[in-house]
């Protein structure tokens, strides 16, 4: 899946963070960052000047203006091969100047020339984190994102089964609402998926009977996180009392669920009248904390009876 992501877009979004300067090739800003012309396998690659294989944001400080200026009377030809390559977007860093050779290179192209005063590694840092959220696979899940207990989970669920009831309840209880209804996810690392609202969602939750509640607005903007690395689905489940009844006491319904090739837990919470699903929520998130730490209550429990069998003998 291609994202329509513009060198605009990038521009904006961490020009203040890197006090980002343009200073030629303005009519670049709408060329596409990634399309279909370009090698779909690469996509956006920002790091230092490489005329092997040019990265599309080709970052330039100390050492890279260095071996340019070492090129002598091939200068020119490198600068004109840079310009007609899959770069899009040039940026000088640690307060490198571009010279009047550069910049018409540039303006002939229509490549964007940014400059920043800081490092190297900063800027770096910064453009990758941009393309991992913006570029790197993605997927809408159906469901109510929230932090709990400073967990990432998601609460999935059949439509009218409390999913939104449960998170105000949860919002009320001091946890935050990351997205409601459709939270868009983004795969930003091997194992790390990040979840965020949808601008137009953004602050919302809708509640039956009670209709669009602005969460940031009745509780506050601690209320409110922007995005959370996906950690815990609950899924919620209906039962009757009789199915409840049934159940298997001693066993954990976990299994586990790909979510963008991620392997993602999964515990499912059966619903039922008289049952405080956000009580319920918050002990799965906090046992499941304890699970990572290598605690595990039920074989814990499991345990210690059969001491107490070993010790009567």
């Amino acid at each position: 899946m291609l994202h329509k992501v513009r060198v605009h877009d990038l521009y904006e979004t961490l020009r203040d963070k890197l006090q980002l300067q343009l200073i030629a090739g303005k009519s670049g800003l709408d060329i596409a960052l990634l399309d279909e012309t370009l090698d779909p396998a690469s996509h956006l690659v920002a790091g230092p000047l490489n005329d092997i294989h040019p990265n599309r944001v080709q970052v330039i400080g100390h050492a890279e203006q260095h071996y340019l200026e070492t090129l002598g009377d091939e200068r020119e030809a490198m600068l004109g091969h840079l310009f007609r390559s899959p770069t899009r977007v040039l940026v000088l860093v640690d307060e490198v100047s571009a010279d009047p050779v550069m910049l018409a290179h540039a303006e002939q192209a229509g490549m964007v020339v940014l400059t920043s005063p800081l490092s190297m590694r900063t800027v770096l840092d910064h453009l990758q984190y941009f393309t991992s959220l913006r570029l790197s696979d993605k997927s809408t899940l159906h469901g109510v994102f929230m932090d709990v207990l400073g967990m990432g989970v998601l609460i999935t669920g059949d439509p009218a089964v409390g999913k939104s009831e449960l998170a105000l309840e949860l919002v009320s209880r001091g946890n935050r609402l990351v997205a409601d209804d459709a939270p868009e996810f983004t795969r930003i690392a091997p194992d790390t998926v990040s979840g965020s609202c949808p601008p137009l969602l953004r602050e919302f939750l809708e509640v039956r009977g009670l209709g669009v509640l602005n969460i940031r607005t009745m509780f506050g903007d601690n209320a409110i996180k922007h995005n959370k690395y996906l950690r815990l689905i609950v899924h919620l489940h209906p039962m009757s009392d009789q199915e409840l009844a049934t159940m298997e006491r001693l066993a954990t319904r976990q299994e586990i669920r790909e979510v963008l090739g991620v392997p993602i837990p999964q515990i499912t919470i059966p619903v039922a009248p008289g049952r405080n699903l956000a009580i319920l929520v918050e002990a799965a998130v906090r046992a499941h904390l304890l699970a990572r730490q290598g605690h595990d209550a039920t074989k814990e429990f499991i345990a210690r009876q059969q001491q107490v069998l070993t010790d009567a003998e």
